[in-house]
């Protein structure tokens, strides 16, 4: 069963560390989720992995065009011993994205980096070989990117008309 701490629990843990970094914390579901600003995200990470969460499960880009700041990179972290897991988030409004790399903290951050670079353009600071790792190396734009309509808008057979609507 997936359980995590309190967010009071995780904002105490991360305050002293993050200042005015913090940007909040909340329960989403199951899982206690700390947003941070770019430059203490790297601090966070820290703070955390001192604190238990020594695991770094995943890290991912996300794009949410309509928001103010729409880039993201999201870590899931998990305690081993005691599991417990926490998400922690960061924004961006900068294009190209630019995050500090995980690396030095978490070795296995280097191909989920990769990935992520690779899908939506996202840069790290400090990434030792940030090249593509699954699409053609001479392939231009961002495939995950939500820049174009899900559907090709000149289909015609696609109108409401032609299902009865």
């Amino acid at each position: 069963m997936l359980s995590s701490p309190e967010p009071a629990e995780l904002e105490a843990q991360l305050q002293e560390s993050c200042g005015a970094g913090l940007l909040g914390v909340v329960k989403h579901t199951d899982i206690s989720v700390a947003t941070v600003g770019p430059e203490v995200l790297d601090t966070a990470i820290r703070t955390l992995k001192d604190a238990g969460y020594a695991f770094l499960t995943s890290c991912h880009g996300m794009h949410y065009p309509d928001r103010d700041k729409p880039f993201g990179m999201v870590y899931h972290l998990h305690d081993l011993p005691r599991n417990l897991r926490v998400r922690v988030e960061a924004f961006t409004a900068d294009d190209p994205p630019e995050f500090p790399s995980m690396i030095p903290v978490f070795a296995g951050a280097n191909w989920m980096e990769r990935e992520t670079y690779d899908f939506y353009g996202f840069r790290f600071q400090g990434h030792p070989n940030l090249s593509r790792i699954l699409n053609m190396d001479d392939m231009e734009g961002w495939p995950l990117r939500k820049e174009y309509p899900l559907e090709d808008q000149a289909r015609y057979d696609k109108d409401d008309k032609m299902f009865g609507r």
